[in-house]
């Protein structure tokens, strides 16, 4: 670092940088050693760090199992052991200096909620403050976060639209983002359930696009969700990085998008203790997706994605994937093509 303002030195030595003996708080490097501290002490404590996730770590004894995951300097400590989870928190409190919150309410954002039906999921306080932040708390509050004539009634696509524009925006640009913060006012209400007692080796991936959709480049939109034991975990809506020159092409990499997300949530199940033995069952309206995915000959409509084809057949052969068929309709949305009305789209959450 450079040497500290007000330190005198002579002219020679006036080049000269200080040599840090440890790390401090604010420097790049900070987060790096810090989290390497610890694990090395989640290590010694006998836990092991998932290969899925490295902010996971696990401990496995007597058939039970205690797991924690950490987030910068926030952690969440959960498990069917309580002997263990007692013993893993007096251990951290003598190695660090920590605070015992008491039972989850609140981590990043986001607040968490129990009833006899499982656990709620929302950020209503984070809208809220967002709202406040903005000036944006009386205002009117809309249906959907961007106009209907343009896309579908989805928070994650209508973000990922308005993100593109940062480096330079506009005028139209930022109504958008104030017309997101009408239709987060509107949907403060909203949850996500994680029921109890359900199959965790049930594992199903919802996969779309939007071919052409973008009118700047004309690249496609492509987004999944995915359930376990049908409680949505994880979903995305993302911009290709290439141009597709057809609609199937387009779906067919939406597939692999969302078959990529379902193999690690796989490995991350394994990493829990949920061994599973069922495919994972990917589910894709577009027929002629599906048939070259089935299908052992390469044509030359499709030999430009070839590495996709051969890495879902892959899979396909090996009976670690499926791809049930479902319609249009019922479908999940990610963007504006096959548009949905708002009352199916409520009735998905």
């Amino acid at each position: 670092m450079d040497l500290l303002p007000g330190y005198m030195v002579s002219e020679k030595q006036c080049q000269k940088v200080c040599k840090l003996k440890k790390s401090l708080y604010g420097l790049k490097q900070s987060p790096r050693v810090w989290f390497g501290r610890f694990t090395m002490s989640m290590r010694a404590f006998g836990y092991r760090q998932s290969n899925s996730d490295h902010t996971l770590f696990l401990k496995k004894q007597h058939g039970k199992i205690n797991t924690l995951i950490v987030y910068v300097d926030d952690m969440v400590v959960t498990g069917n052991d309580l002997e263990e989870r007692k013993a893993l928190q007096n251990y951290l409190s003598r190695e660090f200096e920590m605070k015992d919150l008491g039972y989850l309410k609140y981590f990043l954002g986001i607040e968490v909620s129990r009833s006899s039906e499982g656990i709620f999921l929302t950020q209503r306080k984070y809208a809220l403050d967002l709202l406040q932040e903005t000036g944006m708390s009386g205002c009117q509050p809309v249906n959907t976060p961007i106009e209907e004539a343009h896309t579908r009634p989805d928070l994650a696509y209508a973000l990922s639209v308005v993100s593109q524009y940062m480096h330079n925006p506009g005028e139209q640009h930022m109504n958008a983002v104030m017309r997101i913060l009408r239709y987060l006012k509107n949907a403060l209400g909203k949850r996500i359930l994680f029921a109890k007692n359900v199959n965790h080796q049930s594992i199903e991936v919802y996969t779309n696009a939007d071919w052409a959709g973008t009118m700047d480049d004309r690249r496609s939109t492509s987004g999944y969700f995915t359930f376990v034991g049908g409680n949505l975990v994880t979903w995305k809506s993302k911009k290709q990085n290439v141009v597709t020159r057809s609609n199937t092409e387009a779906e067919f990499r939406g597939m692999v998008l969302g078959l990529c997300e379902t193999l690690w949530l796989r490995l991350l199940l394994q990493d829990l203790g949920y061994l599973s033995r069922q495919p994972i069952r990917l589910f894709c309206d577009n027929k002629v997706a599906c048939d070259i995915a089935h299908n052992p000959v390469q044509h030359d409509r499709t030999k430009h994605v070839e590495v996709d084809r051969f890495f879902i057949k892959e899979k396909l052969d090996d009976k670690i994937v499926e791809l049930p068929k479902i319609r249009s309709k019922i479908n999940w949305p990610i963007s504006s093509p096959k548009q949905q009305s708002q009352v199916e789209y409520s009735q998905n959450f």
